[in-house]
């Protein structure tokens, strides 16, 4: 048996119950791995004890011929969900000491199903960034490193950083993610996973702090598309508490990975051949629609017109809901306080202290476009373009059945390489963006390796609630790349 850090999900899950390994050994492992490789900074809080804890109560249930899907599985959670009785930042100094006494209902789900908890991932903060630089805990490193021998320190993606670089670096099976408008995928491909963003409404948001919320959505992170399939019918589900949520019944999305896509249709968008993309992107994704065809698909082009409108849009619509949802941090309720002489001045002494400098920006963008004399130029125009974006996919979808774009215009850059030119950090959403204002499920799938030596790669894109055939047709791809590359922190 491989070493139990180097396990998937669904290896460790049937090593556990065929009793070739213990859960209590496979999180032991874990939680080693975690506690060597800190210096990556994924975890903003280790739960090792609670660990164990869990693992010994799956060790039991498994031995009585019980447990859940997950049962005795180690995982590790995005700082974003609730987690009852552990410390919830969101990656800020405004939660810095936030216990909630509640769960979230996706990581409830979790627990239900037996997994085990490892501890906190690191984020940007309230999930605003695409590098994971802006956290209140410090950048998370990727661990990968480029073949150019400068050793440069790499962004993981993000805001799903430490979730990426968690699973990347064998520290734990799989991760929990949100998605707002990339924060899943593109951190994914930075790190050479899979992550998928499951159509909106398909897993609760209810417990997970909110950034946008008609665009925020839980997804899982993990090694390959199996155990991301495994991971996903965990954690969806209608939830009567989240109003977003979608009274639908979860598929056997593992049952789906039959390996069959022939006959299948697999669009190409034009218009996502942007101005300078690399030629390698252009190359990978050429390479992808050929794994596909041979696979017995059939390739065709569609178009997407309004796709060049969907950075600005996003960039209206995400800020003004995050400028709404951070109003409920005013030093009153909970999270961090600081004094002042006036309640106006216990507000701005708050918020100045506790929010980062991107969270301060969002904040301000979102409230400009809200204002009175500004609302019907920006928000409103935005909302209408974010519908015309929406019905694109909507008429690509009568010629295909899936679409295959890149899913993120670079490898993983430096530290600090764009860290004071914000357009230039909002343009790696430029490829997930799209799908994320339509609400509709997307999966990133590592394809290979760039010239420089790190990982690339491709988005898969399906219908609403259709993930199955998404998960099928990335499990095809997926084999077709036989992606085994490790990064340099671990072989």
């Amino acid at each position: 048996m491989s070493k139990p850090t180097h396990l998937t999900l669904a290896d460790a899950r049937d090593a556990l119950k065929k009793r070739e390994i213990s859960s209590v050994e496979l999180t032991t492992a874990h939680v080693a791995a975690v506690e060597s490789l800190r210096g990556l900074n994924a975890f903003v809080t280790e739960t090792p004890d609670k660990a164990i804890e869990m693992a010994k109560a799956s060790d039991a249930k498994l031995a009585r011929g019980e447990g859940g899907p997950l049962e005795g599985l180690p995982i590790a959670i995005k700082d974003l969900f609730c987690t009852e009785g552990v410390r919830t930042t969101a990656g800020s100094a405004i939660l810095g000491n936030f216990v909630p006494p509640y769960e979230s209902t996706v990581t409830s789900h979790l627990w239900r199903d037996g997994a085990v908890m490892l501890g906190k991932l690191n984020m940007d903060e309230f999930a605003m960034g695409s590098a994971n630089i802006t956290s209140a805990y410090g950048n998370v490193e990727n661990p990968w490193r480029r073949q150019d021998g400068s050793n440069a320190k790499l962004v993981p993606g993000g805001s799903s950083g430490g979730s990426a670089a968690s699973v990347a670096a064998r520290m734990t099976l799989a991760a929990t993610g949100t998605d707002t408008g990339g924060s899943i995928r593109q951190p994914a491909a930075f790190t050479g996973i899979v992550g998928i963003k499951p159509t909106y409404g398909r897993c609760s948001r209810w417990g997970v702090v909110a950034f946008a919320s008609s665009l925020d959505q839980a997804g899982p992170m993990a090694r390959n598309v199996r155990d991301a399939a495994i991971m996903l019918r965990s954690m969806a589900g209608f939830d009567p508490k989240d109003s977003t949520s979608v009274d639908l019944g979860v598929p056997d999305f593992e049952a789906a990975l039959t390996g069959d896509i022939r006959g299948l249709k697999v669009g190409i968008p034009k218009e996502y051949r942007v101005d300078g993309m690399p030629a390698e992107i252009e190359r990978v994704w050429h390479q992808g629609a050929e794994w596909l065809r041979a696979a017995g698909a059939e390739i065709v082009e569609v178009s997407l017109p309004h796709t060049k409108y969907a950075l600005p849009t996003y960039y209206i619509v995400a800020p003004a809901e995050a400028s709404s949802n951070l109003a409920r941090y005013d030093g009153v309720r909970y999270g961090l306080r600081e004094t002042g002489g006036s309640l106006n001045e216990l507000y701005e002494n708050t918020r100045a202290a506790g929010f980062g400098r991107e969270v301060k920006r969002r904040v301000m963008i979102g409230t400009y476009v809200l204002s009175a004399g500004y609302y019907d130029a920006y928000y409103t125009k935005a909302q209408k373009l974010r519908t015309l974006i929406a019905r694109d996919f909507t008429e690509a979808y009568k010629r295909c059945d899936v679409i295959l774009t890149p899913t993120a215009p670079s490898t993983a850059f430096a530290i600090g390489e764009k860290q004071d030119d914000p357009i230039a950090m909002y343009l790696n959403d430029v490829f997930t963006v799209p799908a994320s204002l339509a609400g509709l499920p997307g999966l990133s799938v590592p394809a290979g390796l760039g010239d420089d030596g790190l990982p690339l790669g491709l988005q898969l894109l399906g219908r609403p609630f259709d993930e199955e055939t998404l998960l099928r047709v990335a499990e095809v791809m997926e084999q077709a790349a036989g992606f085994t590359a490790l990064p340099q922190t671990i072989s």
